[in-house]
């Protein structure tokens, strides 16, 4: 059952009459998604996976380009971050007890899409953290025509000496009670938050940045701040574990920044030569989230998105007819 949630469309700068919507999930914890309309004749509904530390009015700005190229976009606050339940005392560690709970959130989705009868094909676009949860998605089964990536996790970017430790640490330090801290260099503080424009991690583009800094200083609750040895040792074996699986049978698209530093490149490129209908384009100038760029270059990554989904056909469909 899906109740109305807070939405904040000042910050969000979407669609207008884009509405959220609590909703339940398998396990009992309570997601927020938000359904950014399209026009009446549309071409299908992207379900946009956000990345760690996000929430669903950081992409009003991406959904209203897809509205204007004729999709619909629901997008979601995973558990543990945006207006979700956080699942720690301290609210602003980003936490998961296992990778695979992402799934319920994603389930609670599509149960979301149907019941507010969104069109069909449904899309994938996941950035960052949501591309290591689209990923298993798409290996169990995620019904979608064609997937989007963006700065996919699909390895962490972790200094060679620096990877056994990380390893160790989130081993050992669930079972000495330890596993809620703060993963190594990380602490409570939003890193968009308080951190300067001058050489960040995420956007070359100063309107970019400032857009995500107003949302989440002028509504604190959306804030989250490093993740948890727990989040950090389950991260790492997900990945690990995607890494060993064959890609999914479904047209790909996947983008990662000239400046990419976040994520594990090297995992990003072996993914895509292993994928049979995918293709890896890099972003000149860009950095980990290349969405949040300048509206030129979000314009051109979105338009090519949309070209690949305009060609695919709907995975029922195509049962269907085989």
């Amino acid at each position: 059952m899906m109740q109305t949630a807070p939405f904040y469309p000042d910050l969000a700068e979407g669609p207008e009459d884009a509405r959220a919507f609590w909703l339940r999930t398998e396990d009992g914890l309570r997601v927020r998604v938000a359904h950014y309309p399209g026009p009446a004749e549309a071409s299908g509904t992207v379900l946009m996976f956000p990345g760690r530390t996000e929430y669903v009015e950081k992409y009003g700005r991406v959904a209203g380009d897809f509205a204007d190229l004729g999709f619909h976009t629901l997008t979601i606050d995973w558990r543990g971050q945006g207006l979700a339940d956080r699942m720690l005392t301290d609210p602003r560690a980003g936490h998961v007890d296992l990778f695979q709970d992402y799934q319920h959130d994603v389930a609670a989705m599509l149960d979301a899409a149907a019941a507010l009868d969104l069109p069909r094909p449904y899309f994938l676009v996941a950035h960052s953290m949501g591309g290591c949860i689209g990923l298993r998605a798409l290996v169990e089964g995620l019904p979608v025509a064609a997937c989007a990536f963006t700065g996919p996790m699909w390895g962490i970017r972790l200094a060679a000496p620096l990877r056994p430790a990380a390893w160790a640490l989130g081993w050992s330090s669930a079972r000495v009670g330890l596993s809620h801290i703060y993963a190594p260099s990380t602490g409570p503080d939003s890193y968009v938050a308080t951190g300067p424009f001058e050489d960040n991690l995420l956007t070359g583009d100063r309107d970019g940045w400032d857009y995500m800094q107003r949302q989440v200083t002028s509504l604190p609750e959306l804030q989250l701040g490093g993740p948890s040895l727990r989040w950090l040792h389950q991260a790492l074996a997900e990945c690990l574990t995607l890494a060993r699986l064959p890609a999914p049978r479904v047209p790909c698209l996947a983008f990662v920044g000239a400046n990419e530093r976040i994520v594990d490149l090297p995992r990003i490129v072996a993914r895509m030569a292993g994928w049979a209908d995918g293709r890896l384009e890099t972003v000149p100038g860009g950095h980990h989230e290349v969405l949040m760029e300048d509206a030129v270059t979000r314009g051109r990554i979105l338009s090519q998105m949309a070209r690949l989904f305009d060609g695919a056909r709907d995975p029922e469909e195509m049962a269907l007819t085989a």
